[in-house]
Formats: C-alpha cells, structure tokens, sequence
C-alpha cells in the first residue's frame, strides 16, 4: 500500500484528470500487487518451485563429501547407443518421466543447445533454478537410462 502511494505521489503530474482519483490509484495500486507477486513467484527458492523434486532418492547415491559411493558403470559405445531406434524411445520414455518444466529445460539446453541465458529468459526463472533443473534431469535420465537400457543384457 505504501509503494502504491508513494508511486502516485511521484507521478502526480501524470494525472490528467481523465478518470476519478480513485481509479488511478486503485490502478497503481493493482499494478504493485502484481509486481509483488511476480518478484515473490521470481525469487522463490527453486525447491519449492519445481513440483516433484524431491532430491532425497539422489541423495544415497553420494557419500558426505558429495562422491559417488558406488561409482556408475560406463556405458559401452554410447555413440552407437545413440543411433539405435530403441535408444532414443527409451530416452523419450524417461523424458515422459520428468516434471514437464525439468524436460523441457534439459531439451532447450541439449537438444536445441540454448544457453542458460536464453533458457531464463524463455520460461522466467533464475539462472540457478535453471541449473538445478538441469543437474535433476541429468541425474534423473542417467538412472532411468542405467535400469531401462543400459542394464539391459
């Protein structure tokens, strides 16, 4: 209430009288709630903006100095992995899988080789949200690849 009114005092000159008094403040009024919310929604943690991600299932893949405690297999040949038909259904089948943002960040960034940047400005969120979007899907795809292709004999 008081940028709303602190805003029609510095703008007072630009009152022209063409509406009530009340209008126009109840207009600068609405337009500082709906800046609040956008900088509230903006400046959210990004844990609780992502629905669904919950890091706790990633968090027994690492000891408590952040390495692996059973390091990952290699993938044999992923290149001619990559060519195979039964390769790319099993990556789209776990992109199915991921909140709809989280894929579609981690297609923007890989697929389409966007930067971060252009990320951000796309769908509206912080270069760190977008980071911690990305390392979730990455996280997410490698072990849905390792149960649902890789682990295949």
């Amino acid at each position: 209430m008081q940028d709303a009114l602190l805003a029609a005092l510095s703008a007072e000159s630009s009152f022209a009288g063409r509406s009530n008094l009340r209008t126009w403040l109840t207009g600068i009024l609405k337009h500082k709630i709906v800046d609040t919310i956008r900088r509230q929604v903006r400046d959210r943690p990004a844990a609780e903006q992502e629905s669904g991600g919950d890091d706790g299932d990633f968090d027994a893949l690492f000891d408590q100095r952040g390495h692996w405690e059973e390091a990952p297999d290699a993938w044999q040949q992923p290149e001619g992995s990559l060519q195979q038909k039964q390769f790319l259904a099993a990556l789209e089948a776990c992109l199915r899988d991921l909140p709809e943002r989280t894929a579609r960040v981690f297609m923007m960034r890989e697929h389409l080789g966007l930067e971060t940047s252009e990320i951000c400005k796309e769908l509206g969120v912080t270069a760190t949200h977008c980071w911690v979007m990305l390392h979730r899907a990455r996280m997410a795809l490698r072990l849905c690849l390792e149960e649902n292709w890789f682990g295949k004999t």
